[in-house]
């Protein structure tokens, strides 16, 4: 008969298709039913964090939410920076986990739900009668508030005989959300007729604005605008012109592109919420700029916003396209209806134009492609070593053309961002930044890997994250092979901490790190690995690209990097801080 576990994996097993973790005795039969009595495919990862990390890459890859799983205990424990990240991210993800006996805690178990609930994550414990059940519960919330939720099962109830598996009704999925509010209706014709009468339109979107589905209604709107457009980092690709897109905001915007955005009359900003580094810190926009936001978030989230609406970004996009071309047929007919001239009075009407009309649109009068450039950097730094600058500039005209960029968190997350253009915002995520965590990289690209397998993940990581994942290197080699590459930015340090504390004059001996050959780090585990110390040394990425995956091996570039070449984003904050 089917065990409590069995039941969970079962009904998981209707919902989602990929399982990433490790075993212990905690999950000894959830995984060995997964194994034996579904189709879900089980990949293995080398660390606990490694399990949620690639649960949550693989949402974000794919948009298809995954299942991650642990051991009680300190398997548990193992988890709770990725779970974090996965709140703050809003990633939906189910964590099954063992838990301690019904009986009560043994030695090694821990009070598991209060710590899923100090990082936000709530926790759903299974029964003897109720797993299928309450699986579909935890399946639908983690969908509905898109955040990770805990399955739970108890020690002493995982391997209880529970009877047939029970048809459990599919999770129920929130319809989008309609404009909210007594005024949104208002707020919506106000924003119309701002973008209607305004001289230089900008439209800004977030990764939460791809979630909602809204690129084709964006790219209408910006149409009917004659807007410029931009995104935030986790939003890069959404609007589909990138003729007329300044490319990332923020820190890891170019400065001719936040020069244009600060020339914008009226911005309105879908799924974005507008932190610090997407806002330059309260510099992105000139004070006499009217920005609106449209976001499922309840309130406004920037002092700067001057209209808020609470709704699905693209049942708002297309709410305005509507408005706008309602607005401009009525005008039309108006002209077609109203004589040319009164011969009775002998004068002749003349035709009132708008100042759209009037003037090409702003887009049109701007060299977007200019604007968005960056430095090209030196082949070598002063201190001999290689410009980041160039190097990334190099890579980007090396790498598959069909790839996902996974990143790591740390100084070198400016690098990627501002010289890799990827075509969506499903191809490029950076696990970590929202709870800023590092070492989430090398068990990103199992989870990338599996929700693309065609594609090429490329990982870009420094040398601090890269050891402290460094378990899931082997993952990472394992379950991309071909497919599958990194860029470590080696600078032997924690870059950003030297930027900003050792500038300030604190010790430095601990923000850094020995001089770590990952090349040999992956050619250990089954990788190929390359030591770069010129831009000739690239030429090996080249090759490698032209290759049939099936016949290469997973890619480590170590890239020897000069710590003394700053990124933008870092400056940024180093000014803030001073």
């Amino acid at each position: 008969m089917p065990t409590v576990s069995a039941h969970v994996a079962l009904t998981l097993a209707q919902h989602i298709d990929h399982v990433f973790g490790v075993m212990g005795n905690g999950n000894a039969y959830f995984l060995d039913a997964i194994e034996t009595q579904t189709d879900a495919t089980f990949t293995a990862v080398r660390h606990e964090q490694g399990s949620v990390v690639a649960a949550d890459a693989h949402f974000r890859a794919s948009g298809r939410i995954a299942a991650a799983t642990t051991t009680y205990g300190a398997g548990f424990t193992n988890t709770i920076t990725s779970l974090a990240e996965a709140v703050q991210a809003h990633v939906p993800l189910v964590l099954v986990v063992g838990d301690e006996p019904t009986s009560g805690p043994r030695p090694w178990d821990v009070d598991q739900i209060a710590l899923a609930s100090a990082v936000g994550a709530r926790t759903y414990t299974t029964g003897r009668a109720d797993a299928a059940a309450t699986t579909v519960i935890a399946i639908e919330h983690a969908l509905t508030y898109r955040v990770p939720v805990v399955l739970a099962i108890p020690y002493d109830v995982a391997a209880l005989e529970a009877g047939p598996v029970p048809e459990a009704p599919a999770p129920r999925i929130p319809a989008p959300l309609a404009p909210r509010g007594e005024f949104a209706g208002g707020m919506l014709d106000e924003i119309a007729a701002a973008l209607a009468g305004a001289e230089r339109p900008f439209l800004l979107a977030g990764r939460g604005a791809w979630l909602a589905g809204a690129s084709e209604a964006l790219g209408a709107l910006a149409d009917a605008t004659g807007a410029l457009t931009a995104s935030s980092a986790l939003g890069r690709g959404v609007f589909p012109k990138t003729r007329y897109d300044l490319g990332v905001t923020g820190g890891f915007g170019a400065d001719g592109a936040m020069e244009l955005i600060r020339q914008a009359d009226v911005a309105v900003v879908f799924g974005a919420s507008l932190n610090q580094f997407t806002m330059r810190f309260g510099e992105l926009f000139a004070p006499g700029t009217r920005v609106f936001q449209i976001d499922v978030a309840p309130t406004a989230t920037h002092p700067h916003i001057s209209g808020f609406v609470r709704a699905d970004a693209r049942v708002a996009a297309e709410a305005l396209v509507e408005r706008l071309r309602s607005a401009a047929s009525d005008v039309h007919l108006a002209r077609e209806s109203a004589p040319a001239a009164d011969e009775s009075a002998g004068t002749v009407r003349t035709k009132r134009t708008s100042p759209r009309e009037a003037h090409k649109p702003w887009r049109e009068t701007v060299d977007v492609a200019s604007a968005r450039a960056y430095p090209e950097g030196d082949a070598l730094a002063p201190d001999g070593r290689l410009d980041p600058r160039s190097a990334a500039r190099r890579i980007a005209e090396l790498l598959p053309e069909d790839r996902v960029v996974v990143s790591d968190g740390g100084h070198f997350i400016g690098w990627a961002n501002m010289y890799w253009p990827v075509a969506a915002p499903d191809r490029m995520m950076m696990v970590g930044t929202a709870f800023q965590s590092i070492g989430q990289g090398w068990p990103s690209v199992v989870g990338a890997t599996r929700a693309r397998p065609e594609t090429t993940v490329v990982l870009t990581s420094g040398d601090g994250g890269g050891l402290m994942a460094i378990p899931d290197l082997e993952s990472a080699v394992r379950a991309a092979g071909g497919h599958g590459m990194a860029v470590i930015w080696n600078d032997a340090a924690y870059g950003a901490e030297v930027n900003l504390y050792g500038l300030k004059g604190l010790a430095e001996g601990p923000m850094l790190i020995p001089q770590v050959d990952f090349a040999a780090f992956g050619e250990a585990v089954g990788a190929e690995g390359v030591v770069v110390r010129t831009l000739d040394d690239l030429e090996r990425l080249a090759s490698w690209a032209s290759e049939d995956p099936a016949n290469r091996r997973f890619l480590v570039l170590d890239l020897r990097i000069s710590g003394k070449v700053i990124a933008p984003y870092q400056q940024e904050i180093i000014r803030v801080n001073s």
